[in-house]
């Protein structure tokens, strides 16, 4: 692990211990997860290389994946996986992102384990 790492890693650690979540909104985290299709996109997206072929544009992992490849693997219209997206963006736990004509998607790690931490707590 290199400097930059160390610092990233410090960086996200750091923005996990100060992040709180709103009851709402771990409400809204959970509905999000409570869909069988989102759940297979969010634990896909986990491990982008092993279940997406590369790209042209953009990196799989550092840019996220393209949401048709998404919507090809799940076997919907892209308007259909398009909603999923959307419930997974407004809930925190991916994040888009426009490059040219498309939007990639990534999950948000940081929200996750902040979500993880607090389902820990409480149960």
């Amino acid at each position: 692990m290199d400097d930059l790492d160390i610092l990233t890693h410090l960086w996200q650690l750091s923005n996990v211990a100060i992040l709180q979540i709103a009851p709402e909104r771990l409400e809204t985290a959970l509905r999000a997860m409570a869909n069988d299709r989102r759940l297979l996109i969010l634990g896909w997206l986990k491990n982008p290389r092993a279940h997406f072929p590369e790209q042209v544009e953009g990196d799989l992992v550092d840019d996220g994946v393209c949401g048709l490849f998404i919507a090809e693997k799940l076997d919907i219209s892209q308007p259909t996986v398009s909603e999923h997206l959307r419930v997974l963006t407004q809930a925190g736990l991916v994040r888009g992102k426009r490059m040219k004509q498309w939007t990639f998607y990534k999950r948000d790690e940081t929200y996750i384990a902040a979500i993880k931490r607090m389902i820990e707590k409480a149960v």
